[in-house]
């Protein structure tokens, strides 16, 4: 039995009269009239046995006349075996290039300077992507990121994981948008480590990271050192926080009720405030010290009201014979035993560290800062470095 088709009149679908829901025009052709008054073209069909919609566009931007036109071809589509939602996919994927353009333009406020946009820019343009720049976006596989990545991993090791990392971010924001579906090629826990080398983890740009392996045997030995700058450095390691940041601590920042260390926006990197869940090995340095608190500085130097020197864990470290690794150095390592021991998120660890992480827009949905699941992340590291649990620390 043949369809009735040209159900709707022009005249009455212009009129404000046109009640909510879906008007068919016929033939899987519909009129979506919202309540707001909004309305756009939905063609419905059925493929492998699944009730399937894809988007035609806005009414009146789209004409009834255009709609018809535009069904008729889904229709001939869905005749000869193929998919309208797949077909309308494609047609709107962009490619890497203009992907990472869009990332790239989302993110302009969180640089703070020229020189990081160009080495992003740099990174994802032709001196490396040449051969993805014109692929859409949705059909770069792990191949395309093993030739690009290959030829240089072991020659230029810390450039590929920089350049690997960032391509993971073009491809996040491309599945955020819609544009990919499935797991990211670019993926190094799980996917990439199998099938590239082990990363070198002693660099990280011009500051040289203790790896990770080797933390919890240097933070032993610090336990056993009662100089301000060793329980400073040892809280630095536990809060994965910047030198700065804990040389420069007052006591009013910190919240022990509630096991929280609040750096208001004046002393962050990305300036705004940034809550730092603490640890109970946290808390074991920071409370003996409050009992005994000479400052409103928690690290206080041989003045009273001047912070420790910023020099002081750089010459501990030289004195433990450590001088090959630098202080600021352990955020990387934290970061590094995160993506490669854990199965927490990326943007919890990123959180974890204060980066600015997701587009504008992803930021403004997630107004929360994630502090469970960051107090998770640095229990776990806690236990790591010093080698005991919670429940173990309760036992004592």
């Amino acid at each position: 039995m043949a369809r009735t088709l040209n159900k709707l009149i022009d005249t009455r679908i212009r009129t404000a009269e046109l009640k909510p829901g879906r008007h068919s025009d016929g033939g899987g052709l519909y009129l979506n009239a919202k309540p707001g008054g909004t309305r756009s073209w939905l063609f419905l069909y059925n493929k492998d046995g699944k009730r399937k919609a894809v988007g035609i566009g806005p009414y009146p931007a789209i004409k009834l006349a255009s709609a018809r036109q535009r069904a008729a071809e889904f229709r001939q589509l869905v005749a000869e075996g193929g998919d309208p939602q797949e077909a309308g996919r494609r047609e709107r994927t962009p490619t890497f290039k203009e992907c990472s353009e869009q990332f790239l333009n989302s993110m302009e406020q969180q640089w703070r300077n020229d020189k990081h946009r160009a080495q992003w820019r740099m990174t994802l343009g032709e001196a490396y992507c040449e051969q993805i720049l014109n692929k859409p976006v949705d059909r770069i596989s792990t191949d395309n990121l093993l030739s690009i990545l290959s030829p240089i991993w072991n020659e230029k090791n810390e450039t590929a994981s920089r350049l690997r990392g960032r391509i993971e971010r073009v491809l996040d924001f491309a599945k955020a948008k819609g544009w990919r579906e499935g797991e990211n090629p670019a993926l190094w826990r799980g996917h990439l480590q199998n099938l590239l080398p082990a990363r070198q983890k002693l660099q990280r740009g011009h500051h040289p990271a203790m790896p990770y392996e080797q933390v919890a045997t240097f933070y032993s030995e610090l336990v056993g050192k009662e100089a301000m700058a060793a329980l400073c450095l040892r809280l630095l390691i536990l809060t994965a926080c910047r030198s700065g940041e804990a040389l420069n601590a007052t006591w009013d920042e910190f919240d022990f009720e509630n096991a929280i260390w609040t750096l208001p926006p004046e002393r962050t990197k990305a300036g705004r405030v940034h809550r730092v869940p603490l640890t109970s090995a946290a808390l074991d340095i920071l409370k003996p010290l409050s009992a005994i608190r000479r400052s409103d500085l928690v690290f206080p130097g041989s003045q009273d009201e001047r912070p420790l020197s910023g020099m002081a864990m750089t010459m501990l470290m030289r004195r433990m014979k450590r001088d090959q690794y630098t202080v600021h150095g352990f955020r990387s390592s934290f970061r590094d035993w995160a993506g490669d021991e854990t199965d927490h998120a990326r943007e919890v660890a990123e959180a974890a560290l204060a980066h600015v992480s997701g587009d504008a827009t992803e930021r403004a949905y997630r107004r929360g800062d994630a502090l469970a699941k960051r107090r998770r992340l640095l229990e776990e590291w806690a236990s790591y470095v010093t080698g005991f649990t919670n429940a173990e620390k309760e036992g004592e």
